[in-house]
């Protein structure tokens, strides 16, 4: 065996790999001799064929697990010598040579990168900060009340926050189209069910009324042939009902699963649920831009072959997902370059958070594991079971072992990065518009 590595890219390398024919053959004939113990052929017993013709039935295969094992004996020892870290499998090419004494191949293959951890002192990141308080937790209250709505049949015109029952039939050049019509159809106006043009035409109408106008269809309406058209549609409100929300008392209080009624024990569970959750929130927030600055931080060439396995992941990943969601297989539009992106990033990501925490020791200490587990089983009706559940199987705690050496980092680089200390907006931190 010999190599020769050389370089033809920034992480890919290029070993060329000699196997001797003399060697090849007895490994070859060890082979044959050990298949010929148990092979069977017509008017033979096992173990009886002779030689010749065990070499003539399987000389072929036998002499391909040869090579092939050969080959990776010789490729795992040169990298093992050159210490090379091996991202991926190789890529196996047989060379033309005129050697009547060694079968020569090349292994093309990639290498992880040397990492050389950049400095964050210069990293700026914007800690969020929140105290949950009376005014969150009524308005948290209002979305709750919001959800069990019911409504009342009233005798007025129609307001936004009412639900009206119509019958419409829209037409456009004196034709009506598709979907443009519809019996006892009921929404509620100003959740942005029907067209916003559609709406103000139906405020304002009371039970029994009826009324025709013209609009035009937005022109990136999702029905083409409709997409900035004018039609003219033909309306009659047959009901309109107003809202009305459950009061905040005892029987709301046991709703929400308080078994006594106790409203401020509800209001007090409710804040304590918010805090847990603006907690959550602002962490993710704070590591999403320790993350982003660490990548800043460590521009690095990354294998192709760990991007191209992460792009596998992510799109089986994503088919589970839509198959999940009633999808069938067949009909997955899935493409490998729509996760390219992300997966790079995540590889990138991978090697300088696993460079960061080997350098700087920011393993997972098992008193921080029990901590966070304690803490995730708070939210549950019994806590206590939840954490036997974590600790009864090792692939559940390493899923948190890896939350808290992200969180070991986060810290880690707070402690040296610039941070500005900000007050959060509690509606856009919980994704609700003000």
């Amino acid at each position: 065996m010999q190599e020769n590595s050389q370089v033809s890219s920034a992480l890919e390398r290029r070993l060329d790999i000699a196997v001797a024919i003399a060697d090849l053959d007895k490994d070859v004939d060890a082979r044959l001799k050990r298949m010929g113990k148990t092979v069977k052929l017509p008017g033979f017993r096992p173990g009886k064929v002779p030689f010749n013709m065990v070499k003539q039935q399987y000389g072929a295969q036998a002499r391909h697990e040869a090579l092939a094992d050969a080959v990776d004996k010789a490729f795992g020892e040169a990298v093992t010598a050159q210490k090379l870290r091996v991202a991926g499998y190789p890529r196996i090419e047989a060379k033309q040579t005129d050697s009547a004494t060694h079968v020569e191949f090349s292994a093309v293959f990639e290498v992880y990168p040397e990492i050389t951890l950049g400095d964050v002192a210069a990293t700026e990141v914007e800690r969020l900060a929140f105290e949950v308080g009376a005014a969150e937790v009524d308005k948290t209250l209002d979305i709750l009340r919001k959800q069990r709505v019911t409504f009342e049949k009233a005798d007025r015109a129609a307001a936004k926050g009412d639900r009206v029952v119509i019958d419409f039939l829209g037409k456009k050049d004196g034709v009506a189209f598709q979907g443009g019509q519809a019996a006892d159809y009921p929404f509620v106006l100003g959740e942005g069910m029907m067209l916003a043009d559609f709406e103000t035409n139906v405020e304002g109408l009371k039970a029994g009324e009826a009324k025709t106008f013209d609009m035009t269809f937005p022109e990136d309406y999702f029905a083409k042939d409709l997409a900035g058209q004018a039609v003219q549609f033909e309306i009659t409100v047959k009901e309109v009902q107003g809202a009305k929300l459950p009061e905040v008392d005892g029987e709301f209080a046991k709703l929400m699963g308080i078994a006594d009624g106790d409203v401020e024990k509800m209001r007090a569970e409710i804040q304590t649920n918010l805090g847990r959750e603006v907690k959550k929130r602002i962490q993710a927030r704070t590591k999403d831009q320790v993350m982003e600055a660490l990548l800043k931080a460590n521009p690095i060439d990354v294998p192709n072959a760990l991007i191209e396995g992460e792009v596998e992941r992510l799109m089986q990943a994503a088919k589970a997902d839509m198959e999940a969601r009633g999808f069938k297989g067949k009909d997955l539009p899935v493409k490998p370059e729509w996760f390219a992106d992300q997966a790079k990033r995540r590889v990138t990501l991978g090697l300088v958070l696993a460079e960061l925490v080997k350098v700087e020791n920011l393993y997972a200490k098992p008193e921080q594991i029990k901590v966070m587990v304690e803490e995730a089983a708070q939210s549950y009706e019994n806590p206590d079971e939840v954490v036997k559940w974590y600790y009864a199987q090792p692939q559940r705690l390493a899923e948190v072992e890896a939350v808290v050496v992200e969180d070991n980092v986060v810290s880690w680089v707070l402690e040296r990065a610039k941070v500005t200390d900000k007050a959060a907006d509690f509606d856009e931190l919980m994704g609700r518009r003000a």
